[in-house]
């Protein structure tokens, strides 16, 4: 689970700074890829290919909706809802964050890794150390639903934003 510090300035001129949550579990993880034909991976590829950067631009706004939410005080529930995310997406907060995905790509980068369940995480990164030790070339974004790392040379600054994007999907 990421909790993130925001800065922002509420729609009273009042600056504010605030935690927000994010998670995504394995189911949901798995939903965002089986609910694609082919596949989120194969659609972000092609999207990125394509270089149409409103769609890569509508899958940052997808996922960092789908993973906001708010933690029960027990901790037993990550509480999300349409309500919520909507409620999130109209504040300053939230246009802060997605100018930072959309603008650093590790940024964006971050809060994926920082999105997913742990052990999803661990898994990449032991893949990854794995690949580097075999004199694998990679991306810095991990893909998340089958905790491989994506093969490429290293990408202008451009292209590290559109793998940031394609990432989020994953």
């Amino acid at each position: 689970m990421l909790k993130k510090l925001i800065e922002y300035t509420d729609y009273n001129g009042t600056p504010r700074k605030e935690n927000f949550y994010f998670y995504m579990s394995k189911a949901e993880l798995m939903e965002m890829e089986l609910g694609s034909v082919g596949g989120m991976r194969n659609l972000i590829q092609l999207i990125i290919e394509k270089q149409d950067i409103p769609k890569i631009m509508e899958a940052f706004k997808k996922i960092i909706l789908k993973a906001y939410g708010e933690k029960s005080a027990d901790g037993r529930r990550f509480i999300k809802s349409e309500e919520l995310s909507e409620a999130f997406s109209q504040t300053e907060a939230y246009s802060n964050l997605y100018m930072e995905l959309v603008t650093d790509a590790k940024a964006a980068a971050a809060f994926i890794n920082g999105i997913v369940p742990e052990d999803v995480a661990l898994a990449v990164a032991k893949r990854k150390e794995e690949e580097d030790k075999a004199g694998v070339t990679e991306s810095d974004i991990p893909e998340l639903l089958n905790a491989k790392v994506e093969a490429s040379s290293p990408a202008p600054a451009q292209e590290e934003v559109q793998d940031a994007s394609m990432h989020l999907l994953k």
